[in-house]
């Protein structure tokens, strides 16, 4: 739930990255620490899960302007895809305002997608949020194995697979070159600002 403080004329969002487990979500929170360290109040802060090289907690303060004379501060977060960590999940997304859906283009973990995407419909559901009225992000990630010779999965599978109810706003993209992973947070930011905007 946004944050809004009208004495201060501010307000801050919660956006949170799912997907499942090695999709990319801390990837995405390292690029954008990185490319705008000049804005972001605070630090990247990571707790690690058993050796697990999915991080469950990562979270990033990044300013973002002022939207209706109200100054806008995005908390990012990513929780683990793993399914063990179901109480955790759980915990993380509550008060969300807007999900970046994280998936893993490899053609081997199709139905990992597919039930990550069922698990955060749950999720969301247990506190009382629709998917359909969430603002919602999809980011196919992992592009660049192409070049690798790697089996990934059609842009048109994954939307047919992840997208073709909910209808969302979706992005190829790339951690490791960056390849629209600020497009990303920017559709996804924007979409939860203006779901607030009756609010402001």
């Amino acid at each position: 739930m946004a944050i809004i403080n009208p004495e201060n004329r501010e307000a801050e969002v919660k956006l949170i990255y799912y997907g499942p487990g090695r999709a990319g979500k801390t990837s995405n929170l390292k690029y954008i620490y990185n490319k705008f360290a000049q804005r972001i109040k605070g630090k990247l802060t990571s707790i690690n899960t058993n050796g697990d090289s999915a991080l469950f907690y990562d979270s990033l303060p990044l300013e973002i302007g002022r939207v209706k004379g109200y100054k806008i501060r995005a908390q990012l977060y990513t929780i683990p895809g793993q399914v063990q960590y179901k109480a955790t999940k759980k915990l993380v997304l509550k008060g969300v305002d807007g999900v970046v859906f994280v998936a893993d283009s490899m053609a081997l973990r199709q139905q990992l997608n597919i039930d990550s995407l069922e698990d955060l419909k749950e999720n969301l559901a247990i506190f009382g949020k629709n998917i359909l009225q969430t603002p919602l992000v999809f980011q196919y990630n992992k592009r660049d194995l192409e070049e690798q010779g790697i089996p990934l999965l059609s842009y048109e599978t994954l939307e047919k697979d992840l997208n073709s109810q909910l209808v969302a706003p979706s992005f190829e993209a790339s951690t490791v070159t960056g390849f629209n992973v600020v497009e990303t947070v920017k559709k996804a930011i924007s979409l939860t600002v203006a779901s607030l905007q009756d609010r402001l």
